[in-house]
């Protein structure tokens, strides 16, 4: 690799190759640096990992660290109206994607039989009714609507709800909040506002939880003495935000995807059986939670590169699925490639809980609105769908669709 490029000047975050490619200036970074410098705002000198080999090496070494309490949390993107911090972010108790082991392992543990492979796959068909449900719902609307509103945030709302014992009537508290909290250009009083009123909202519920338990997975952990209310509030404020966020971030952007590529549309349609490999493909593809941060414990190696101690580590899951070091013509949407090993959920003692469920999830979900509307099209042109690039994760803020609609 003997061609430079200038040190990026912060995270380039605007898709200016289509809303389903990395930027141009990530995809020209993994060809020719994989592991690159990066000039942050504030003026730390960080690092920028695209690679798939230097993401996956990274993520598996947790030497890289995912701890915000360690040091200050230098921000790779304009923060309008955000003082820069001057001291490290407190510790979340519970939010075990932001520890390190043995603290991680200790909590983590405690979930770890509630989201086996073999439970999710008993609560399969609960799942698929639940998604039937709404689709029964949305096919009673006059088209044209939104395909989020109706669609793709309810479906996994409603799935989280059931399995952690929130009660789905209180959805504004946390859909609202959560989206605020996911902004990239809130201010810190924004963003702590809403993590303030989600974790007041939980707290109370924990708590009841405790004195009350149900059938429900918080329940289970609220029975568990070694875990302290606070941890639970951070346990359940992480559940509850990445079982709704990411899921319906994918079926909402997948869809779009898939209209967007009729040729691969129309293979689900005539061989059903492609889906769960084409799941495994529009994560790939799509890879809705794309940045993560890890802080270097030490000097390390990466890529050829040394990486000294106190550099904060900007890792894309997006740039490393498109590697085509790894996958042959990587930004196609092949719905019939064998995607196994993507970094969609993640890698390493970090590697998503709950990929299982989101699976389950988005097979009930593409297969019930292929089946239920065959003539689903978008109801604006691609390039007036409103893009999350303001989120930390990414999608659509609203997906406009119609179908023919038939009188039962």
């Amino acid at each position: 690799m003997n061609q430079t490029l200038p040190i990026p000047q912060g995270l380039p975050m605007k898709r200016d190759d289509g809303p389903f490619n990395p930027p141009r200036d990530i995809t020209q970074l993994r060809r020719v640096r994989p592991v690159s410098p990066l000039h942050f705002p504030d003026g730390h000198s960080g690092w920028l990992v695209t690679g798939y080999e230097e993401v996956r090496q990274l993520m598996a070494d947790t030497r890289f660290s995912s701890r915000l309490d360690l040091d200050i949390v230098h921000v790779p993107y304009e923060t309008p109206g955000m003082p820069t911090p001057t001291e490290p972010s407190p510790p979340m108790p519970g939010v075990f994607v932001a520890m390190d082991p043995p603290d991680q392992t200790r909590v983590r543990r405690k979930l770890t039989g509630a989201f086996t492979v073999k439970r999710m796959k008993t609560l399969e068909e609960q799942i698929i009714a639940i998604t039937e449900r709404q689709l029964e719902s949305l096919a009673g609307l006059t088209p044209p609507v939104d395909l989020v509103k109706e669609f793709a945030l309810p479906v996994p709302s409603l799935v989280i709800c059931e399995l952690l014992g929130v009660p789905y009537a209180d959805r504004e508290t946390f859909q609202v909040n959560s989206g605020k909290f996911l902004v990239t250009d809130q201010t810190l009083e924004e963003k702590g506002a809403a993590y303030g009123a989600m974790t007041g909202y939980l707290a109370e519920l924990v708590i009841a939880k405790r004195a009350e338990p149900g059938d429900d997975i918080l329940s289970d952990l609220a029975r568990d003495e070694d875990l302290s209310i606070e941890e639970l509030v951070g346990v359940a404020f992480l559940l509850l935000l990445a079982g709704h966020e990411t899921t319906a971030n994918m079926l909402a952007l997948g869809t779009f995807a898939l209209l967007e590529h009729p040729d691969q549309l129309a293979e689900l349609r005539a061989n059903p059986d492609l889906m769960p490999g084409a799941v495994e493909e529009l994560m790939r593809y799509l890879s809705v939670a794309d940045i993560f941060y890890r802080y270097a414990t030490e000097d390390l190696e990466l890529g050829g590169e040394t990486i000294t101690k106190g550099s904060t580590v900007v890792v894309s899951l997006l740039a490393a699925n498109r590697d085509p070091r790894r996958f042959d013509d990587p930004d196609a949407l092949d719905v019939r490639r064998t995607a196994r090993g993507h970094t969609s959920f993640g890698h390493g003692v970090h590697q998503c809980l709950g990929q299982q469920l989101a699976r389950i999830e988005m097979r009930a979900g593409f297969a019930g609105l292929l089946r239920r509307f065959p003539d689903l099209a978008l109801a604006v042109g691609a390039d007036e769908v409103r893009l999350r690039d303001d989120m930390n994760i990414y999608g659509v803020h609203e997906l406009p669709v119609t179908w023919t609609r038939t009188e039962s």
